[in-house]
Parts: C-alpha cells; sequence; structure tokens
C-alpha cells in the first residue's frame, strides 16, 4: 500500500509541472503585453494598439505639430488617424487613405477616402495633398510566413509611401514609415537618407517583440528631394 501511495503520488507529481508550465506560457510576459496595450487602447477608445507606436515615436521625435498637415497611408482602422488629430488640432488637417473602410467616427479635422494611392481619380482630395508637412505610413503586406518574401513586399509598399512622400511633402516636411527588415532594407534607407536632411532607425517598445517591423523616421525633406 505505501508503494502505491507513492507511485500515486509520483503520478501526480508529475503531471502537476507540465500544468504549471502550460499556464506560465499562456501568461508569458509577450502575451501580458500584448494584451496590457490591447486594454489600454480599449480603454481610451483607439481601435488597435498600434497608436502606441506612434505615441513613441511622436515622444522622441516630435514629427507632428499644431497646424500641420498630414497623410496617413494605410490608415485603417484609424488609431493613427485619431492621434495624429489631437497633435495637429483644429488648425491642422488629417488626411487618410486605405483600401479598407475606417468605421471610426473621426474628429472634424480627419478627411477619409478608400481607394489605392497609385490609382486615385479624387482630384480634389488629391489637390488636397499638396504642401503636406508629414506622410505617415504604417502599411504592411499580408504576411506570408516566408521572411524574404514579405520583406520584399514590405519594401514595395514602403517604396510607394516614399514616392508619396516625394509628390506631397514641402520642403523640410517628414516622413515615417514602417518597414520590415530585410535584404532591401539597407537600400530603401540609403534612398531615404538621400532625401532627407536626417534619417533614424527606430523601434517602438510597444511593437511585439518577435516581429520584424522597424520604423525609419526621416525629417527635413531637402529642397527637390
Amino acid at each position: 500500500m505505501p508503494a502505491g501511495k507513492n507511485k500515486l503520488k509520483k503520478n501526480r507529481s508529475g503531471k502537476r509541472p507540465s500544468g504549471k508550465t502550460k499556464r506560465r506560457h499562456a501568461s508569458s510576459p509577450g502575451n501580458q503585453w500584448d494584451d496590457h496595450l490591447t486594454r489600454r487602447a480599449r480603454a481610451e477608445n483607439y481601435p488597435a494598439r498600434s497608436v502606441y507606436k506612434l505615441e513613441e515615436i511622436q515622444k522622441k521625435f516630435k514629427i507632428l505639430r499644431s497646424g500641420d498637415r498630414v497623410l496617413d497611408l494605410g490608415c485603417a482602422p484609424g488609431s493613427w488617424l485619431l492621434y495624429a488629430s489631437k497633435q495637429v488640432g483644429m488648425t491642422g488637417r488629417v488626411f487618410g487613405i486605405d483600401l479598407k473602410d475606417v468605421e471610426i467616427q473621426l474628429p472634424a479635422n480627419v478627411r477619409v477616402i478608400r481607394d489605392n494611392i497609385l490609382k486615385m481619380e479624387d482630384t480634389v482630395f488629391l489637390g488636397d495633398l499638396a504642401g503636406l508637412d508629414v506622410v505617415l505610413s504604417d502599411m504592411a503586406p499580408a504576411t506570408t510566413g516566408r521572411k524574404d518574401v514579405d520583406a520584399l513586399r514590405s519594401a514595395a509598399l514602403c517604396e510607394m509611401a516614399l514616392d508619396t512622400a516625394e509628390t506631397c511633402l514641402s520642403a523640410n516636411g517628414h516622413f515615417v514609415c514602417k518597414i520590415f527588415q530585410g535584404n532591401e532594407f539597407n537600400l530603401f534607407q540609403k534612398t531615404v537618407q538621400a532625401r532627407f536632411k536626417t534619417c533614424k532607425i527606430f523601434k517602438p517598445e510597444s511593437c511585439r517583440k518577435q516581429s520584424k517591423e522597424i520604423y525609419i523616421i526621416a525629417k527635413y525633406k531637402k529642397q527637390g528631394g
């Protein structure tokens, strides 16, 4: 009988560590961090946790100023629009464009259209984009699970965003762009450096730790750039 009891205890003790391990995994620091940001975004009436990436960028680099005119590329679901709107105030304007609808209620100083920036036919909206102070791009491709393919697609979106910034930004305007780290990263960074007076690389703390995304913060567009 004592041997049976010992065997039973051994079996139970063998199961318990497994259960505890699973619980630790489910509440790992990464998951807790995601949950914290998601809850915070919901409490502060933002549709996505990505707003805190822009908040970190703003605190460190002071990209947005009162009265600025800003374009947000890939603006859905709208967190960056809301944050930018607060930073520029009612004397500023925020424009957004995305292939998806933005379903949240937006402030009066924000205007959004559903369209493709490369094929846009809304001439009035295009006219509003002349002489912008800031172009933001948090665009990301639909991921495939293959890092090389995803990085290549991300770089293509970044090239499109940079082309838009070159066309729409006024001299000394600023450009913020998310890019996946890959073989194309260094070349894109050099291209941006040639067109702006300063170019910094920044990974916000609010990015997921395993994410390959990083942000290029380019300030003061050069004349003719």
